[in-house]
């Protein structure tokens, strides 16, 4: 095996070519249905979704109304990969997406990862969303009297952990009745659920039923799913205008102030869940050989999409801050929410059904991006012939469409919701990182052929260590105390609910016997979390109680590799960052895709290291299955 051949490159022209003799080698062309219009319908089918109707609530409830900067920040970034999208697009109009764009700058091997993370970015991402669809579908059928049981409507990891968590609140003194909705729903489907031996049968139907239904209509054809789509798009934007029409007289201004509670961090802490709602105009990309003009449409699509759906973002934060106090924004169902507080129901039964439509039509173009993927990679015998086959009536990959299907189905069962949302954003920074360093790798090369659509050039070699410059002076003087912190990796003090339920039964017993000796509490049966949040509320009074505690320090503070552990990503961002300055000096880097590039990178330091471990364990999976199959397979072998 040649090291040179791990990084063989497919040329523009080649890719060109094979799209012709498709048809020859048994593969039927995919029919060309998609204008510039179908394009942005598409790509707000995407990104209004499970943005708008749940985690924009988490995300207003960390970083108040400020939370605007970071749709803005996540917007922008976005823009800066979707021009890169776009310049690649036009220079290959063939499905495919990153991996296709990868190929031709990078070679076979960095082809192969992006492939195989987009496959995971497709999957998880649908797995996502169709949880939340069942989220969304059985609230609507509970509040028109219909029941579920819980165990029908939960992952089992979610009633796992939460059975978990709930028993070791309760063993700390709080009562069932004082716990989380979600805890209590957890708690009864791990309860309520049937068992053989020690396994529970937990498993989330209505999210089966969706996938099943979806993927059936992405089988059909193109054009179904394209009008499928178009009306739910029209159907959602209806509901987004009235809420901000309707809301927008229920305003208190008051609650606008402060604008930035939480600061800088509280903004950026839902920066995984704000971006997730942004990664649609991605899925647009892979329908390039179905466009009437992709040269033209596929940019245009992209910009339009990514402008709207911002300025619908920030239009929503604002009303749902001005409604309500921030504080209480932290729901799954924020839009509903607000409105029942308002005693608004009839706005709130609207909400709900529009709710189920928006995460539908999500599905749906990621269900139909992700076959596109296997079938690209296919074409190139990098997979299994199967997956490139297209139906000869429906024009759609059909076999890769039905792998799909249950590559999908089947997880949405049994995973949890948190892990698959930031799995998904990592796949997808992952192949946002590599497209813009894709444009700056070909920038300089005269033998790549240019599409009608090229980046606006502006050199980066004075203007982007200008701004490391700029960057670093912030850090050491407004956010010094922050710097020196992840510099010294100085301890950090555990919050109230991670020490409460990281306690034994006895150790509970005896924080309580210690409250009562110190008279902070009367009642031996008081809630400890209560408790221990209240004093929360200042904190420097919360430190000194936590380090009063008669527990072992470990379960107060997270310190040492535990605490650094966790600023890996960041480390590597920021060596990162000397490394793209030094090339950016030397190649004279256009600005444009570099800021893309950083942005994005950020963006993926500020995820858990343990999205990290697990998305390396995904890519060391797919390099297996390239050196067992795809390398020999290849048809650059």
């Amino acid at each position: 095996m040649s090291f040179s051949n791990l990084f063989r490159r497919k040329t523009v022209q080649d890719i060109l070519k094979q799209v012709e003799k498709n048809e020859a080698d048994g593969h039927h062309a995919l029919g060309k249905h998609l204008t510039a219009r179908d394009l942005t319908a598409f790509g707000i089918a995407a990104i209004i979704g499970a943005g708008i109707f749940s985690t924009i609530g988490k995300a207003s409830a960390d970083g108040g109304p400020g939370v605007i900067f970071l749709f803005i920040f996540t917007a922008i970034a976005c823009s800066f990969a979707a021009f890169a999208y776009a310049e690649f697009a036009s220079m290959v109009p063939v499905s495919g997406s990153a991996y296709t764009y990868s190929y031709v700058a990078f070679g076979e091997i960095i082809a192969w990862i992006i492939g195989w993370a987009l496959i995971m970015e497709y999957a998880v991402g649908n797995i996502t969303v169709a949880i939340s669809w069942s989220d969304y579908f059985t609230g609507l059928l509970e509040s028109g009297g219909m029941h579920i049981p819980q165990w029908m409507q939960m992952d089992y990891l979610t009633a796992s952990n939460g059975f978990d968590e709930a028993t070791a609140l309760m063993q700390g003194g709080k009562s069932f009745e004082n716990l989380s909705d979600n805890l209590k729903a957890a708690y009864t489907a791990w309860t309520t659920s049937p068992t053989l031996g020690s396994f529970h049968f937990v498993a989330d139907l209505p999210a089966l039923l969706i996938i099943i239904i979806i993927t059936y209509l992405v089988y059909r054809g193109m054009k179904e799913s394209r009008n499928a789509s178009n009306l739910m798009v029209v159907v959602k934007l209806c509901v987004i205008l009235l809420v901000i029409a309707v809301g927008i007289f229920y305003v208190d201004t008051d609650n606008w102030n402060p604008f930035a509670p939480n600061g800088v961090n509280g903004i950026l802490k839902g920066v995984s869940a704000v971006f997730f709602a942004y990664i649609g105009f991605d899925a647009i990309s892979t329908t390039a050989e179905e466009c009437k003009n992709p040269q033209r449409d596929l940019p245009r699509g992209m910009m339009w999409a990514i402008v709207i759906c911002t300025i619908l973002y920030i239009a929503i934060a604002l009303v749902l801050t001005g409604m309500v106090n921030y504080k209480d924004l932290n729901v799954g169902d924020p839009l509903a929410f607000v409105f029942n507080k308002l005693d608004l129901k009839w706005m709130s039964g609207i909400i709900a059904v529009s709710a189920v439509v928006a995460m539908a039509s999500v599905l749906l173009v990621f269900q139909m991006g992700q076959p596109r993927i296997w079938m690209s990679m296919s074409r190139d015998g990098l997979l299994p012939k199967r997956f490139s086959k297209v139906h000869p009536r429906f024009k759609t990959p059909s076999y890769a469409t039905i792998v799909t299907g249950f590559v999908v189905a089947v997880p949405a069962l049994f995973l949890n919701l948190t892990i698959v949302t930031d799995l998904c954003s990592i796949g997808t920074l992952f192949a946002f990182v590599l497209v813009c360093a894709g444009v700056l790798v070909l920038q300089n090369r005269p033998d790549v052929p240019r599409g009608k659509f090229r980046i606006p050039y502006a050199n980066s070699k004075y203007i982007f260590p200008l701004l490391l410059i700029v960057g670093l002076f912030f850090a050491f003087t407004i956010n010094k105390k922050a710097t020196m912190d992840f510099i010294t990796n100085e301890k950090q003090i555990n919050d109230a609910s991670t020490i409460v339920t990281s306690l034994k039964e006895t150790e509970a017993k005896e924080i309580m016997a210690h409250f009562q000796e110190e008279k902070l509490i009367k009642d031996q049966n008081a809630d400890l979390e209560d408790v221990l949040s209240k004093f929360s509320e200042d904190e420097t009074v919360y430190k000194n109680i936590v380090e009063s505690l008669p527990i072992d320090n470990a379960l107060k503070y997270e310190t040492g590799f535990d605490l650094f552990k966790h600023k890996i990503p960041m480390w590597i961002f920021l060596f990162t960052l000397i490394g793209l300055a030094v090339w950016s000096w030397r190649q004279n880097l256009s600005l444009i895709p570099l800021l893309g590039l950083v942005c994005c990178l950020y963006m993926m330091a500020e995820l858990s290291v343990w999205n990290w471990i697990y998305f390396t364990i995904w890519l060391i999976i797919g390099l297996i299955i390239y050196f067992s199959f795809s390398y020999k397979n290849s048809k650059l072998n």
